[in-house]
């Protein structure tokens, strides 16, 4: 890789994931960010502004530690239909809860990613996908969860639309790799006017 390096400021599966799938060479380090202070600091914000705040507190504080590199920083609302911000739920009882909640209605998924070089912000991306969850019977979130708790206690919704969470939703409408964490061609472009990525 020619260039800056690039720094993934978490740990992420999902993100990981869809940047090694596109070729992109980088290295996942935590950021180590109260994300909570932060959502609470922003109480009554828009989402959109939320989810930008949280990326660019985790790209910002990385790249003080690594002033050289690119680190991508990348945060995700969820957003109910009734304007209510989900968290993760951490755990398989709050998961439940979560599909129960999100079922037979539509909500949207907010994805921010920032990039920061030298302790500031260089680039921003903030993107948002619709998403419609069928009616669930009981049995099938039982059999969902079974299947799939270990990996949605951290993500937000309780699903992963890559895996067994497609099976959840009857509409959607927006980019995948947004409603998987990260607005990935946008951050794409970038790396490639940086060089990082061969244009």
């Amino acid at each position: 890789m020619s260039g800056p390096a690039l720094i993934l400021a978490s740990q992420s599966a999902a993100r990981r994931a869809m940047l090694s799938a596109a070729g992109v060479a980088f290295e996942a380090v935590s950021p180590h960010v109260d994300e909570d202070a932060i959502r609470d600091a922003l109480r009554g914000a828009p989402p959109r502004d939320i989810a930008d705040a949280l990326a660019e507190t985790k790209a910002v504080k990385l790249s003080r530690r690594f002033p050289e590199a690119l680190v991508l920083g990348a945060d995700q609302l969820l957003v109910t239909a009734e304007g209510e911000i989900l968290d993760k739920p951490g755990s398989r009882d709050r998961a439940a809860a979560q599909l129960r909640r999100l079922m037979g209605a539509q909500h949207q998924l907010i994805s921010a990613a920032v990039i920061a070089q030298r302790g500031e912000a260089v680039w921003r991306k903030t993107d948002s996908a619709r998403l419609t969850m069928r009616p669930l019977s009981d049995a099938f979130i039982e059999t969902y969860l079974d299947a799939e708790a270990e990996h949605v206690i951290h993500c937000v919704g309780a699903y992963r639309i890559e895996a067994l969470g497609a099976q959840l939703f009857t509409r959607v409408s927006g980019d995948h790799f947004t409603i998987q964490g990260l607005p990935l061609l946008a951050v794409l472009d970038f790396l490639r006017v940086r060089g990082v990525l061969a244009a």
